[in-house]
């Protein structure tokens, strides 16, 4: 009961200190706001030197099982961090870092634009800056960091609820939800590099930002400090996930709506689209003019939407029918110059970095099958799948689904009621009509509102479609559901239902409504949490440790390794060996690198195998069981059957395959290999294996039968 006490302190001295009901509350959000950060500020510097006293001093032989819990991806980022922090000098490690030759043998690349890891680059530079390195290693000075983030998130979420409902019950109903459904709302708890985990509490407080931009009755100067919020706010969210020009899409597509139905103003929608333009324009020059951001789909959106509509100067005038049919003419309009300009922008930059994400979009989407390697790796794959129905059952059983349904249903009736009074309106009506037209309303929804529903819409939307997108939405969707059981609007219109509105009344049931929800949650959540956090878990891979303990005490330490992009990110952060391949995804060369690495789980010659990894410079390659053995997927989406679809061959196991498909020459390498016959130990020595790896080294010498092209005809 504390933190209510205290928010509630908070808000009564900032409404008694500001008596001026236009600016009262935006100043009164600023000054909220700063109060709430400094808090969290000091409370998580409080928090990081408390907790770095109890934790345990880890010593080398131990360094290893830490870091192999940072899976995937997760390990090749947090590998960079590490590499900063051990070069001799910051200097030096930006150079490393711009002329990298580790991460893609017989390759030079500039890391800095080709992965968006200014984030480890910043912590890197901190840790060394700050003095703490003697009592916190720099390892939970990473995760200290992450998490504190998320505490950032948390903190947008109650901000946004806060605006939006004007009460401050609704920001803690906002995190109590949060926390109550942290498997759907975020996924650091066990992928604490990813990239969602920087940026998204950086769109949460972007979304903060407009939501107080779109509020009436701002002076000129509170707008600048907006659009100044929203621009920083929206360059990190850029600055740190690469997947930022499709989250911005579906965003800008959100104003769009919202300019057509008339519900900001002109000069609110030009703002909006060049804070985004802004923003990911410092990006592309922050990551040395990477071309996947001059040829991204929002970009060529806003220039189409901004043309079109300089173009069209009438649009907002005539009937009802008059403008539905030119708002459906000039979002034609923008849709073929959008596609125009992106083609043209594409094929003038020669960029095909990106194009693996439309062949899922494509494939995603499409009736048919589809056989393209990397669209099939994706579409296999669970997290890119459809949301699973389990989820909102999840939600429902913490009360979070029922009041967002119903919050809406509401608010997206009396949003088509506001866009059909927009549309009909005549933008030549006299003051005094349009003064009596808004009077004559029942409910007038106003812009933030408007804004907040079809974020929720759109998102939601990207959720259901993609169960990976989910994070984005589960989060505004706890602000939304604190809004509809906190906000006035809503209980006004069902309190007026049963003609039982008063004012008494409706402060009872804004104030006793979350405070009863609020104990039943606690009344029924609080043990298991408790039971939770008493509990101790440890990472326990004793097969990863002893190959990456292998590797690192018994290889060159130039040596070039091939394998799963997965396990190369660990080699990659636990022994820095060179790699031929790795999880980062957004390159046409490594795409196709990598589709040819993994020829050693299917059906190839020794001979083809051999001259592949020749040809990206291997000198070791890594078989895993639980790949050439795969019983995780079904069959048509194991990798080896992906392999054997994209090269023409029958899949294994019994099921139907196409009548195009045809029987291998020769048997499934990684099986073969293991047998030990003269063709395979002429090009390959076996020098490790336990339960789950087999490391192979490619001999020097090559045997004169050998003759075979390393991408023969039969690969597609």
């Amino acid at each position: 009961m504390k933190i209510f006490f205290f928010f509630s302190f908070v808000e009564h001295s900032c409404r008694n200190y500001l008596q001026n009901e236009s600016n009262g509350v935006m100043i009164d959000l600023i000054f909220c706001s700063c109060w709430l950060t400094v808090c969290f500020l000091a409370l998580s510097l409080t928090l990081t030197l408390s907790l770095s006293l109890f934790t345990p001093q880890w010593n080398s032989n131990h360094e290893v099982e830490r870091e192999i819990s940072f899976r995937t991806e997760c390990g090749l980022y947090y590998s960079y961090y590490k590499q900063m922090l051990q070069a001799p000098s910051i200097q030096q490690g930006l150079s490393e870092l711009i002329h990298d030759n580790l991460t893609e043998s017989k390759r030079t690349i500039n890391l800095l634009q080709r992965m968006n890891i200014y984030q480890e680059v910043f912590l890197s530079v901190l840790y060394r800056l700050l003095p703490i390195q003697s009592y916190l290693e720099p390892v939970y000075f990473y995760i200290y960091t992450v998490f504190s983030l998320q505490a950032v998130y948390v903190i947008a979420l109650y901000l946004t609820a806060w605006l939006l409902s004007g009460s401050w019950l609704a920001g803690t109903l906002t995190g109590v939800w949060y926390i109550l459904n942290r498997v759907d709302t975020t996924r650091v708890e066990f992928t604490i590099s990813l990239r969602e985990n920087w940026s998204l509490p950086f769109l949460a407080l972007q979304v903060t930002a407009i939501t107080c931009y779109l509020r009436p009755q701002l002076t000129h100067l509170q707008q600048k400090v907006m659009v100044w919020l929203m621009y920083v706010t929206t360059f990190c969210f850029c600055l740190t996930w690469q997947f930022n020009q499709f989250i911005l899409l579906v965003q800008a597509l959100i104003i769009y709506t919202l300019d057509c139905t008339d519900f900001l103003t002109t000069s609110q929608v030009t703002t909006l689209y060049l804070v985004q333009v802004s923003s990911l324009l410092t990006v592309w020059l922050l990551q040395f003019c990477n071309s996947m951001i001059l040829g991204s789909l929002v970009l060529s959106f806003i220039v189409a939407a901004l043309f079109i509509r300089h173009c069209q100067p009438g649009l907002k005038t005539g009937s009802l029918l008059v403008r539905v049919s030119k708002v459906i003419l000039h979002s034609t309009m923008v849709l073929l110059l959008t596609v125009t300009i992106n083609y043209l922008a594409k094929k003038a930059l020669q960029l095909r970095s990106d194009e693996h994400i439309f062949k899922f979009i494509k494939s995603k989407f499409a009736l048919g099958p589809t056989r393209d390697f990397d669209a099939s790796l994706y579409l296999c794959e669970e997290a890119f799948g459809v949301l699973p129905l389990d989820t909102l059952e999840r939600m429902a059983g913490t009360l979070l689904v029922y009041p967002y349904v119903i919050t809406l249903l509401l608010l997206g009736a009396m949003l088509l009621v506001a866009a059909l009074h927009n549309l009909s309106r005549h933008k030549g009506a006299s003051a005094e009509e349009k003064k009596g037209a808004v009077e004559g309303r029942v409910v007038a929804l106003r812009p933030d509102l408007a804004y907040n529903l079809l974020h929720t819409l759109f998102y939601g939307l990207l959720a259901f479609s993609t169960m990976r997108m989910k994070y984005i939405w589960t989060g505004h969707m706890c602000a939304v559901a604190a809004y509809g059981v906190c906000g006035t609007e809503l209980w006004t219109l069902l309190l007026n239902a049963v003609r039982c509105n008063s004012r008494t009344l409706l402060r009872l049931v804004r104030y006793g409504v979350p405070l009863v929800m609020i104990g039943c949650l606690y009344y029924k959540f609080w043990p298991r949490l408790m039971e939770e956090l008493s509990e101790l878990r440890e990472f326990y891979d004793p097969d990863t440790v002893e190959l990456m303990t292998w590797i690192s005490t018994k290889t060159p330490k130039q040596a070039v390794f091939a394998g799963s992009m997965q396990l190369l990110a660990g080699i990659k952060l636990c022994t820095g060996r060179v790699l031929t391949n790795h999880p980062h995804y957004e390159d046409k060369d490594l795409r196709e690198r990598t589709r040819q690495v993994y020829q050693v789980y299917a059906r190839r010659s020794p001979e083809e195998v051999f001259d592949i990894l020749r040809a990206a410079g291997a000198d070791y390659v890594v078989l895993e069981n639980s790949i050439c053995y795969e019983r995780r997927h079904r069959r048509g989406c194991r990798l080896r059957d992906l392999l054997d679809l994209a090269n023409g061959h029958i899949m294994d196991g019994p099921g139907d395959n196409d009548p195009d498909l045809v029987p291998a020459g020769h048997p499934r390498f990684c099986e073969a290999v293991k047998a030990d016959q003269a063709a395979y130990t002429a090009l390959f020595t076996r020098t490790f294996q336990n339960k789950t790896f087999h490391v192979y080294r490619l001999k020097k010498k090559r045997k004169k039968s050998a003759r075979s092209s390393p991408e023969p005809s039969g690969t597609q």
